[in-house]
């Protein structure tokens, strides 16, 4: 019997894909990330560079992933494979970091999960930042490598893992845009009730100072405009396989590629903005209550902001359990959105190369990603491995991955002129045009080569943060090489179907030798 070609899903509305693209941009990032990262470089003086940042690679790269994905119909290993056939591997190392980072994503979001229970009876107490180390996550007093399992972290990460493997497997359609149609519009109303009830809340104003008055000598500073670089990068969801992966699903022609990128990035702008808005004013309450200003805070970033600092507000504020529901619950739903868009792209890869249907590609993928994230993140050293997994993935398998796609398409295969035309073609306007290929071929690979290398230099010179060596070895140079061998062992792999049977869409002015 004659092999078929891949069957490729599709959106049934170009709004479930703007939706779907929001719904992966908005994440833990721009809740917990952003506000301390604004406050750090220069307050209201960071947005200008933000903006920058977002016109000059985030934009650029938005149109980027969709060009590949919408042209050449398919996951990211499918779709570079038709690009070229040596460049399916870049197609892989997407899918792997994805995976990585989807195991330890199931973690945060079951932790928001319960901690919008915790909220309703405050259940941390007076003193939330124990309750998180020793009661909740039982973190070890000193990281190393072992399994030594917290009961209590099963459930919640169970839920995420059921429910996110239950929407990949309903398909494109009936699963990862019916929650994104049902989430994304909830998670705005409830956020905006949130930052509305912190708004009123005594020395609210003093918190929005602290975000927004500029610190104009900031702009002299070379790291605030790499800190907002690397804001914008990793908020978008590009640089590895997200969007190029949702594109694909796109009707093939009037699809709007470029208005639908514009919509999506400033969408997701938007609500970074918005929740520094209420991030801030609920410190500059807390400052308040303490008699300092918000400076003199500890614990505005990361975990820390999430699971201790705000616990420690909502005690102190009236309302604090709606308060507190309403935050953690759209912190859990931001998170859902985004994870459900992260294990997409790895059920997305693997079903095409071994020609699996949604659902079971949703169980050859989710069934060992789910053991690998209880065995990791739901043990006494949880913490201090998702924290180094994270650094190590992110800042160097995310990075690098966008660097050598945008040299790899630009220069060695020479498809930005075809994939401009792309873009213009299936969108409203012809706006696309050579600012573009300097951008995506020249400026975009320099600025985040520059990152790239300071931060390799720092992690190889420096270690990362105070955990030993050994640690870091095992979680952060170990997980790259994990995901470098199976990028190598699934490029191996014969493919199931013949990936070269497809139909480009015919382009008056493009061809492939650009």
């Amino acid at each position: 019997m004659e092999k078929r070609a891949p069957r490729q899903e599709s959106f049934n509305s170009r709004n479930y894909f703007i939706l779907a693209a929001i719904g992966s941009a908005v994440g833990l990032g721009n809740i917990w990330r952003f506000p301390y990262v604004a406050f750090k470089n220069g307050g209201g003086a960071f947005i200008l560079p933000y903006l920058i940042a977002l016109l000059a690679v985030g934009i650029p790269l938005l149109f980027f992933d969709y060009a590949l994905g919408h042209r050449y119909r398919g996951s990211a290993p499918l779709s570079l494979r038709r690009m070229g056939r040596w460049t399916e591997s870049l197609g892989w190392w997407q899918v792997m970091v994805c995976f990585v980072i989807g195991i330890y994503y199931a973690a945060i979001i079951g932790w928001a999960g319960m901690y919008t229970l915790f909220s309703i009876n405050q259940a941390w107490g007076s003193d939330p930042k124990t309750f998180l180390m020793r009661d909740f996550l039982h973190v070890a007093d000193t990281p190393g490598v072992g399994l030594d399992f917290v009961p209590s972290l099963f459930i919640p990460i169970l839920v995420v893992w059921a429910v996110t493997l239950i929407t990949v497997a309903l398909g494109v359609n009936k699963g990862l845009a019916m929650v994104n149609k049902i989430f994304m519009p909830l998670l705005v109303v409830m956020f905006l009730v949130l930052v509305v009830q912190s708004l009123f809340l005594p020395g609210a104003g003093t918190g929005l100072d602290a975000l927004f008055t500029p610190k104009w000598s900031a702009l002299l500073d070379y790291k605030v405009w790499m800190a907002a670089f690397g804001q914008i990068f990793f908020s978008l969801s590009v640089g590895f396989g997200i969007m190029l992966t949702y594109a694909s699903y796109l009707q093939r022609r009037r699809s709007n590629l470029v208005g639908t990128g514009l919509v999506a990035g400033f969408a997701n702008s938007s609500f970074e903005l918005f929740a520094g808005i209420g991030v801030f004013a609920t410190l500059g309450f807390m400052a308040h209550n303490q008699g300092g200003s918000v400076s003199d805070l500890e614990g505005i970033t990361g975990v820390s902001l999430s699971f201790i600092t705000f616990p420690t507000v909502i005690a102190q504020m009236p309302g604090g359990a709606l308060f507190g529901v309403l935050f953690f619950a759209s912190f859990a739903m931001a998170g859902l959105t985004s994870f459900i868009s992260i294990i997409q792209v790895v059920a997305a890869g693997v079903g095409e190369k071994l020609d699996l249907a949604p659902k079971k590609a949703s169980l050859v993928v989710g069934v060992p990603a789910a053991v690998l994230s209880f065995a990791l993140f739901a043990t006494r050293s949880g913490l201090p491995d998702l924290d180094v997994v994270d650094a190590f993935i992110n800042n160097i398998g995310v990075v690098a991955s966008a660097i050598i796609m945008c040299v790899v398409v630009a220069w060695v295969l020479r498809r930005s002129r075809l994939l401009q035309d792309h873009l213009n073609a299936v969108s409203e306007s012809r706006m696309i045009g050579l600012w573009w290929r300097a951008l995506v071929g020249g400026i975009v690979p320099v600025l985040l080569g520059y990152m790239f290398f300071q931060t390799l230099w720092t992690y190889l010179s420096e270690g990362y943060d105070t955990y030993s060596s050994g640690f870091i070895a095992v979680f952060g140079w170990g997980m790259l090489l994990v995901v470098a061998l199976c990028t190598a062992v699934m490029t191996l792999i014969s493919w199931k179907t013949p990936v070269d049977e497809f139909e480009p869409l015919r382009l008056e002015a493009a061809s492939e030798e650009d």
